[in-house]
């Protein structure tokens, strides 16, 4: 091979290099590029150490089921994926029923529009966000309602994440973020309008306990909805194939363990809430929500020689190449779990804080 080839041939594996990594950015916003994936709050020297921490626990069972253990390991979980997630997924770290003439991104802002649609809040009012991530959803139902949205994450590294992405989108002044334990919210009782949960009360050890909380901070009247992650009636404790599958989706996604879809309203109504509507939105006429992990499997194969290359490079930390492998995993495990009708991620479920106390 000639000089000239060779060097062709380097210009064209680099400039391909910089395109995978600099160019195509993440699958929907460019908020993240490949080459700054970080351990979140975590130093870099100690990412490996916090993923092999992350798997420890699933080896000692009964420590996730200590209440008092799960927002570190949950904490844990999102340094490790946080970067990837906006990377390879975009800003909105849930799934949403795919739209037929809709991408990806107009399917997952309709869907958490419907959100603050269904509590019925007004421009001006002030509504919580319980586990906000990144402030995907806080964005598009800022933008779509004109509401006040306060964010709650356990994750720091969430919180500084947020804030640029709400500067940046011009909405800082409609968005705030605090970092705290939904269990325990830092926030004054009944002040506020309303609240929504999309895909994220799954982590708490005990759900009584998060809707209390959200239950303590509404104001009497107001509205609360959340998108949860259930097991459907389809699921059967006895088969290994479905307890395989609901064991791989705990293990990927950081859960204490996942409940059934008949224990949700009967929590909210415990704590006081009545409950005003239940549905399965994954279920038919819903297109499938696990249809774009399945479109994804090219483009997860595209960013894992990425993120090889710049943990070998030393861009990347060490325990990049095991996270990321990790998510791929429960992609496969959470799509079983759609296709099979076992699970679903976006049991709905909206309640109201009654008027006036109720009687004992």
């Amino acid at each position: 091979m000639d000089s000239l080839t060779l060097v062709a041939t380097a210009s064209l594996l680099a400039g391909g290099l910089y395109w995978f990594v600099c160019i195509l950015g993440s699958a929907e916003q460019k908020g993240k590029h490949a080459v700054e994936l970080s351990g979140g709050s975590i130093d870099r020297e100690k990412v490996q150490d916090n993923y092999d921490q992350y798997w420890s626990f699933f080896r000692r069972p009964k420590e996730i089921e200590k209440s008092e253990n799960v927002p570190a390991f949950v904490d844990t979980f999102y340094n490790l994926v946080t970067d990837i997630y906006e990377w390879g997924w975009g800003q909105s770290f849930h799934f949403s029923p795919a739209i037929p003439g809709k991408s990806n991104l107009e399917s997952t802002r309709i869907h958490e529009q419907m959100a603050v649609d269904l509590i019925g809040v007004k421009p001006g009012q002030k509504i919580l966000d319980a586990g906000c991530g990144v402030g995907g959803p806080m964005r598009a139902i800022a933008a779509h309602s004109g509401c006040n949205v306060v964010g709650i994450t356990i994750n720091e590294y969430q919180v500084s994440r947020a804030k640029a992405h709400n500067k940046k989108a011009g909405l800082e002044n409609l968005c705030d973020v605090v970092c705290g334990n939904f269990l325990e919210m830092p926030f004054e009782d009944s002040s506020f309008d309303g609240a929504y949960s999309i895909e994220a009360t799954c982590h708490a050890p005990n759900l009584e306990d998060v809707y209390s909380e959200i239950f303590r901070v509404l104001k009497p009247g107001s509205m609360y909805v959340s998108y949860e992650w259930v097991t459907t009636e389809l699921y059967r404790g006895e088969d290994p194939e479905h307890v395989e599958v609901i064991h791989g989706i705990e293990r990927g996604d950081a859960l204490p363990g996942l409940r059934s879809y008949s224990d949700i309203a009967e929590v909210a109504k415990k704590v006081g809430f009545e409950v005003v509507k239940e549905k399965d939105l994954a279920k038919p006429p819903a297109h499938p929500w696990w249809s774009r992990l399945k479109m994804g499997r090219i483009a997860y194969w595209r960013n894992h020689i990425v993120v090889m290359v710049l943990q070998t490079l030393g861009v990347a930390p060490k325990g990049t190449i095991d996270v990321h492998e990790m998510l791929f995993k429960t992609a496969d495990y959470l799509t079983r779990g759609g296709e099979t009708g076992i699970f679903t991620p976006m049991h709905m479920i909206l309640c109201k804080k009654p008027e006036k106390p109720q009687e004992s």
